[in-house]
């Protein structure tokens, strides 16, 4: 079942940021400590940003998979002015989502036959 708030957001921006994250994590584990769960969050971003700039794949089965689309350098044209100018290349983060978390996000979406 989805959680309420992302039932009630359904149609509404709605986000949560990384405070947000450790708060809920936070209150869904009160055996922890609010330091500690921040400690691990900040890890295993900064684990994948490291492992990303590395140029290494980072998949987590279910969730899904981080890996880095390599743009090359190119000319490109100054909307307002049309004038030519150089784009440098570039890395661009890529997620793509996992099986089991698109099967959990659709799960209430597809209506059953009656």
């Amino acid at each position: 079942m989805l959680d309420a708030n992302l039932q009630a957001s359904v149609g509404v921006d709605w986000h949560m940021i990384k405070s947000e994250l450790i708060e809920r994590i936070s209150s869904r584990n009160p055996h922890l400590f609010a330091r500690d769960i921040e400690k691990i969050v900040s890890a295993i971003l900064d684990e994948i940003v490291e492992a990303l700039s590395r140029g290494d794949r980072v998949e987590l089965r279910g969730f899904g998979a981080f890996s880095v689309k390599r743009r090359g350098a190119r000319q490109g044209r100054n909307p307002r002015t049309g004038v030519a100018v150089s784009v440098a290349k570039k890395a661009i983060p890529y997620f793509k989502t996992g099986k089991g978390m698109r099967e959990r996000l659709n799960r209430e979406t597809v209506r059953q036959p009656d």
